[in-house]
C-alpha cells in the first residue's frame, strides 16, 4: 500500500489546520507511520485510502491543537501602527503563522493556501476548522466527514454553518490572481526594480491606497502608502542600496527573497516577502524574517 502520492496534499491540509509548515510535515510523517502500522485493519469497503488517510491526519491535527494558541499575523492582533520609526522588537512568545513553500509539494490547490484564508482559519475553533476545510476546501461529503470525525451528519452540517459565518466575519478574502498571471508578474517585476534601486516613491506607486505591510515576528503592521513608504525609507537608511531579490511563490502567491548588502560585499538573506496583488496593485506584503522560514524554502543564507 503506497501512501506517498498523498503526502503533498496531506501536508497542505495539516498546514491549513495548524498554520505551521514544520508542524504540518511532522503530523503527516506521524500519519504515514500510523497508517503503515494499521494497514492490515484498513477496510476498503468503508473508505478510500485517501479518505482514510485524511481521517488519521485530521485527528492528529486536532490532538496537536489541543490547548494551543492560534497562529496569527500581526494584523490579526490589533490596530496598525502610525509610527514608522517604532522599535522592531520581535515577539518570540507568539506562535506566528508561517508561509507555505509551494516548490516543496505539488498540492494542486494553491488558491486554498492563501495566507489570508489560512490566517482566517486559525480564528476558528479546531473542530470547526476541520469541518470547514474537509467540506468546503476538500469537498468531502458530509457523511465522510462525520465518519472521519466520529460524529453525525447533522452535527457536521451544524458545525459547518457556524464555521462559514465565523469565517465570513473574520476573513478579508479579496479575489487575487495567480502568481503567473501576466499582470501580476509585471507588478512584481516593477516592485523588484524599484526595491533594488532603493526607489521608495516607485514602490509606493505600486501600492493600493490601503496597502498593508506586516512583519512577523515583529508585532507591528502598517496600512497605507504613506507609512509603507516611510518605513521603506528607514530600511534603506539602515541597510543602504544594493539589495537583490529572487522571485518564487508561497501560498500560491508571488513572493520575493530579499538579500541585503553587507560591508564585506556579500548579500545576506534578510526577508521572505509574500505579496497579495489585486487589480494590478500590491494590496499586502507579509514580510517574514524567521530563519526557520528561510530553511523551509531552502533559501541560501548568502549570495554573491
Amino acid at each position: 500500500m503506497d501512501f506517498e502520492p498523498y503526502r503533498g496534499e496531506l501536508v497542505a491540509h495539516c498546514y491549513r489546520m495548524t498554520g505551521s509548515f514544520h508542524e504540518a510535515e511532522d503530523i503527516v510523517q506521524e500519519t504515514m507511520l500510523r497508517a503503515w502500522k494499521a494497514r492490515d485493519r484498513y477496510d476498503a469497503a468503508r473508505a478510500s485510502v485517501r479518505t482514510w488517510l485524511y481521517r488519521i491526519a485530521t485527528n492528529a491535527c486536532l490532538t496537536a491543537l489541543e490547548g494551543r494558541r492560534r497562529r496569527p499575523l500581526p494584523s490579526g492582533l490589533g490596530a496598525p501602527s502610525d509610527d514608522p520609526g517604532a522599535a522592531l522588537t520581535p515577539a518570540l512568545d507568539i506562535p506566528w503563522l508561517q508561509p507555505f513553500p509551494d516548490a516543496r509539494f505539488d498540492t494542486g490547490m494553491r488558491a486554498d493556501l492563501r495566507l489570508a484564508l489560512v490566517a482566517a482559519l486559525q480564528v476558528l475553533p479546531p473542530r470547526q476548522r476541520a469541518v470547514l476545510v474537509l467540506r468546503d476546501v476538500l469537498d468531502f461529503r458530509a457523511a465522510e466527514v462525520a465518519e472521519q470525525l466520529e460524529t453525525t451528519v447533522p452535527a457536521v452540517n451544524s458545525t459547518l454553518q457556524r464555521a462559514r459565518v465565523a469565517l465570513a466575519d473574520a476573513a478579508d478574502l479579496d479575489e487575487v490572481a495567480e502568481p503567473d498571471d501576466p499582470e501580476v508578474q509585471a507588478v512584481i517585476q516593477r516592485y523588484v526594480l524599484a526595491f533594488e534601486a532603493a526607489d521608495v516613491p516607485g514602490l509606493v506607486r505600486l501600492l493600493t491606497d490601503d496597502a498593508v505591510m506586516e512583519m512577523p515576528p515583529v508585532p507591528l503592521w502598517y496600512r497605507g502608502g504613506r507609512d509603507y513608504g516611510l518605513f521603506m525609507d528607514r530600511v534603506f537608511e539602515i541597510w543602504g542600496p544594493g539589495w537583490r531579490m529572487r522571485q518564487l511563490t508561497a501560498n500560491g502567491q508571488p513572493a520575493l527573497a530579499a538579500y541585503a548588502p553587507t560591508p564585506d560585499g556579500e548579500l545576506r538573506m534578510h526577508t521572505l516577502q509574500v505579496f497579495t496583488v489585486v487589480d494590478g496593485r500590491v494590496a499586502r506584503n507579509v514580510v517574514f524574517s524567521d530563519p526557520d522560514v528561510f530553511q523551509a524554502f531552502a533559501l541560501p543564507e548568502r549570495i554573491f
